[in-house]
């Protein structure tokens, strides 16, 4: 029982470093556009983060806990070397200031310890394809629907006064942002929860069946809350000014293009990033104005963070396996 309490706890720092990872995924538009202080827009996204679980099921934390590797090849050894190979990525990243994928670093860590445990036979095909799917999905579906947003509203607003149009949509920002928030809030912070809920499972706890306990998901959506409060600053600056300088109609043309997206995948449980759709919207409202407008070779370099984010974080999750292996069955 001591372990398995440790283990929980281990799991919702992970959770917390999400939140303080990918608050960025949040808040970068709003920040950068100048329409909400900082120090407000993170109170703002965290609220929104929490309250999440109020409006979406739990398909995405069924999803991670038993729709990537088999249950019952699931171990506390297994479980922390998962979440070891997430964490110590999602570290790197946010020191180096890196929009990485928190969601897809726990799903790589979860293959490389399941992997090490019992090979090939651990996965569960059918999650981990639909998964890498969004990989390359979300992040084009953010930018196609942040581009022609983008079009549209220049469109419906090509005679209205510059001043004019920058009033209206730096209220309408606070929608978007509202939006973005409960979708990063609704698809992230299950993951953590599918972990949890697969750990109770393996320990017996669960009744014998897989299922997600109401103190499961609350305590999750608050450690989510409370990393999304502290911000990922680093990231921040990435995200709102490095890919492309942001006016609030493209922030809000990002944020519900991103907001869009999350929502259908959530509703579909499948674990996306929120930070490659929110990367795929910001890149596509820059294009709709002028390709020159992006700095491509800021965009290059967070999409090869994308790729080697599984399979490094699966390689960590295995070494700590390894390693867990003197101290644990």
């Amino acid at each position: 029982m001591t372990l398995l309490i440790v283990l929980i706890a281990v799991a919702l720092v992970f959770d917390f470093l999400n939140g303080l990872h990918d608050a960025a995924n949040s808040i970068a538009t709003i920040v950068s556009t100048r329409v909400l202080a900082p120090r407000y827009a993170v109170i703002w996204a965290a609220f929104f983060n929490f309250v999440a679980f109020l409006i979406f099921g739990l398909h995405v934390a069924g999803t991670v806990g038993s729709g990537i590797i088999d249950v019952t090849m699931v171990t506390d050894r297994v479980i922390l070397g998962a979440l070891g190979g997430a964490i110590s990525w999602n570290l790197i990243t946010w020191y180096a200031g890196i929009p990485s994928s928190s969601s897809h670093a726990l799903i790589g860590g979860l293959l490389g310890a399941g992997i090490a445990k019992a090979g090939l036979s651990a996965i569960v095909w059918p999650g981990v394809i639909a998964t890498s799917a969004a990989i390359v999905l979300s992040p084009a579906l953010g930018f196609g629907l942040g581009l022609l947003l983008m079009l549209a509203v220049s469109w419906l607003f090509v005679r209205s006064t510059p001043h004019a149009v920058d009033r209206l949509f730096r209220g309408m920002q606070f929608v978007s942002a509202s939006l973005y928030s409960l979708g990063h809030g609704g698809n992230d912070a299950q993951k953590t929860m599918g972990i949890i809920a697969v750990l109770l499972y393996a320990h017996g706890e669960g009744g014998g069946a897989f299922h997600v306990p109401l103190w499961v998901v609350l305590s999750c959506q608050t450690a989510m809350a409370l990393g999304t409060l502290l911000g990922g600053w680093r990231i921040v600056h990435t995200m709102g000014s490095k890919i492309t300088r942001l006016s609030p109609m493209q922030g809000f043309c990002a944020e519900t293009g991103g907001a869009v997206t999350l929502f259908a995948a959530t509703a579909f449980g499948i674990p996306v990033s929120t930070t490659h759709t929110i990367t795929g919207a910001i890149i596509g409202v820059g294009a709709a104005k002028r390709v020159s407008a992006v700095r491509w070779n800021v965009a290059q370099g967070i999409v090869v963070a994308w790729v080697i984010t599984m399979p490094a974080a699966a390689l960590v999750a295995a070494l700590v396996y390894g390693v867990a292996g003197f101290v644990l069955p």
